[in-house]
This record gives C-alpha cells, structure tokens and sequence, in this order.
C-alpha cells in the first residue's frame, strides 16, 4: 500500500513540477526559443547517492516540444536521453540549504554538449515572477505587497541557510574576534 501511494505522490509532483516548469518557461521567449532547437530531444535528471533510509526518488525524463516546453516522459524509467544530468542528493539536507541559498548543487552532466549549455543558461538566467502571478489573483497593490514579504523572509531563509552551511564548513570552528 506505501508503495501505491509513494508512485501516486511522485506521479503528482512530476505532473505538477512539468507545469511549474513550463509556466514559468513560458515567460520567457529566449528560454522557449533556446528549448525549440532541441526538440524531440529528452533530458532526465536522477538523484544520486540518496540516503537509503528515505523513499528513493524517481528519475525524471522530459522530452523536449517543438513549443520550447517541457512534456513529462511518465514513469519509463528506460528513456534514452540527449542529456543526463546527475544530482549529488546523498545529504537531503544540504540540498535544501543550498537551494535556499540560491546556490547550484553539484551536478554531473552528460551528453549534447549544446543542449547541456542551453539547459545551463537556463538555470543561470530563467526567475519565476511571483508578483506578475499574484496580481491575477489579489490586484497589483496586494502583490507588491505580498512580494515584498516574500523578498524578506526568503532574505531571511538565505542568510540563515548561508550560516548553517559555513558552520558545516568550518565544523563548528569560528575565527576569533
């Protein structure tokens, strides 16, 4: 039964992660346009070295649309991609920091040399416009304003990530005043 419901939660978040990815691709031509020269073409991303006491997590495979967007390539696990790419998941933890810190995790990349560079610029230059989404829902004064809370606390988040992962660096150690 565990295992019904953990392929069912993966399924969902993959279906919705491939529409966030594409809403928020979808708001920048460049993006699209980088994406359409690889069309046809599929990347899977797998997390590498995750810690065996927590449910494994599923390799992802997306192929590429002549629209620049993404389509979920579902639950084969057998997909043949143009490019691979390899997250270092064996600390979940640390992950989360570095997200929150607005850093990349290590990522080993292999195959389409020009696809693994536009795929690249992506994550380099592509921002989700939380403030233009929310105006649809609340009016412009109410998502500035929610957008400017959502700046502090995410501020807030990364400082305290950053802090958390140089005391992990420096193992507790600090340099005296």
């Amino acid at each position: 039964m565990f295992h019904a419901f953990r392929t069912a939660f993966s399924t969902a978040m993959l279906e919705r992660s491939t529409l966030f990815i594409n809403h928020v691709l979808s708001s920048e031509p460049m993006a699209m346009q980088r994406l359409r020269a690889h069309r046809g073409r599929r990347v899977r991303l797998r997390a590498q070295s995750w810690p065996s006491p927590l449910p494994a997590l599923p390799d992802a495979a997306w192929q590429i649309t002549a629209a620049g967007l993404l389509e979920w390539c579902g639950e084969a696990t057998d997909v043949e991609a143009a490019l691979q790419l390899d997250i270092d998941a064996s600390n979940p933890a640390r992950l989360a920091l570095l997200a929150l810190a607005g850093q990349k995790p290590s990522i080993e990349v292999a195959g389409d040399a020009a696809l693994a560079a536009d795929v690249n610029w992506l994550i380099d230059n592509l921002r989700w416009d939380v403030e233009g989404d929310l105006e649809g829902l609340v009016g412009p004064a109410a998502a500035h304003q929610l957008s400017e809370l959502g700046r502090t606390v995410a501020a807030a988040l990364q400082g305290a990530a950053q802090s958390l992962a140089n005391l992990g660096r420096d193992g507790g150690r600090s340099a005296p005043p």
